[in-house]
């Protein structure tokens, strides 16, 4: 019987697609594979993952009390396995996932999903900025397998840290799916322009609500709103007190096979990131790549490693500006021009078949090989 691979999340796992992938990955190693995270009231089930996965119940949901609460739960729970590989994901897992490592002599892994010190809440609370980073000074440089999203933050690290960090991009698998959706079978106008957000986290600074109020200019227009997040409610005022509340569709939180298939059948993808920090500003957002996979035009902001997956592969157009009536100004620009639709189409074939986890995927099991986890041939 091989170790177990235990992966640490303080996701609730369901719609954490970068650990899923990365569970699935290290299950074609032939390890039993475990996932621990959370469950959230509102959290999807797992019951059909080819692996076990343990969702802590908290009384605590955020601040420091959830932390210290998940690390204790997670520090024991690790610490009376028998023998393991350890994998812990961002800098909320970190440290009990070090401290294990320490005491048991076990191999770790650290995947981190975004320059943590750097996300907006953080940015203007220097006491709680101050104790992070004295966890990442204290255990990135001691961690020998270091992985992150893209290359900015991985220049950002090793600046700070002197030491290096893989990169694997957050890319979703070839879109294939066995039945393509009708617009009709999924409850969606069939004529009008569809225009389509997604993302596990709708928060502020992420122009969701500058894009609401755009609508008010595109009145033959529809956004669909896939996913959850704390700018949810405020989104929904501004679309009572427009009076456009028909044309922007909520559907909450939803596995990702039914959730593609809402996105390819939309016009326009929208990732609206604001430069609010260097979280932020070097973020790569997973939603990219779900609409290159879905076949759509994308309009991003302009944010540096976007703004070169955007231009190097010519799928859509950067924002111009946040303002709701300019940005109206632009969608409809995109939606009616039928010559860079076409060429948006076929840059996006292209795209697809190059930006994918097939292909992301092979890094990853070089750098599991390189911690110590042998593969078959893949």
């Amino acid at each position: 019987m091989q170790d177990v691979v235990y992966i640490s999340v303080t996701s609730d796992v369901a719609t954490d697609q970068r650990v899923l992938r990365t569970a699935r990955t290290l299950d074609l190693s032939g390890r039993p594979v475990h996932i621990i995270g959370r469950l959230l009231p509102d959290s999807l089930p797992v019951n059909d993952l080819p692996f076990r996965v343990t969702r802590f119940r908290l009384v605590f949901r955020r601040g420091f009390a959830f932390y210290a609460c998940f690390t204790v739960r997670l520090f024991f729970f690790l610490l009376f396995r028998k023998k393991a590989f350890l994998v812990a994901n961002d800098l909320d897992t970190l440290f009990p996932n070090f401290l294990v490592s320490r005491i048991r002599k076990w191999p770790l892994v650290y995947d981190s999903h975004e320059y943590f010190t750097g996300v907006p809440a953080l940015c203007h609370r220097r006491g709680v900025r101050w104790f992070w980073k004295q966890i990442e000074k204290l255990t990135v440089p001691r961690i020998p397998v270091r992985i992150t999203v893209n290359r900015s933050i991985s220049e950002l690290y090793r600046q700070e840290y002197g030491v290096a960090f893989h990169v694997i991009r957050n890319m979703p698998p070839l879109w294939r799916p066995d039945k393509k959706q009708t617009r009709t079978g999924l409850g969606l106008p069939g004529e009008a322009p569809i225009l389509v957000l997604q993302g596990t986290g709708i928060n502020r600074d992420r122009g969701a609500e500058e894009l609401v109020h755009s609508m008010a200019y595109l009145p033959d227009v529809y956004l669909l709103i896939i996913g959850g997040g704390e700018v949810l409610p405020l989104l929904k005022q501004i679309c009572s007190e427009k009076g456009i509340g028909g044309r922007v569709l909520f559907t909450g939180k939803m596995p990702y096979v039914q959730m593609m298939q809402y996105t390819s059948v939309s016009d326009l993808g929208l990732s609206l990131d604001k430069d609010t920090g260097l979280n932020q500003r070097y973020s790569l957002p997973n939603k990219l790549f779900d609409y290159i996979q879905a076949g759509i035009p994308v309009l991003a902001s302009p944010l540096p490693e976007v703004r070169n997956i955007v231009e190097t592969y010519g799928i859509g157009e950067l924002l111009r500006s946040f303002d709701p009536e300019q940005m109206a100004d632009q969608i409809r620009s995109m939606l009616r021009n039928r010559e860079k639709r076409e060429q948006w189409k076929k840059s996006l074939l292209k795209a697809a078949s190059t930006l994918c986890w097939e292909k992301e995927r092979n890094e990853l099991i070089r750098v599991f090989r390189q911690a110590g986890i042998s593969f078959p041939p893949v």
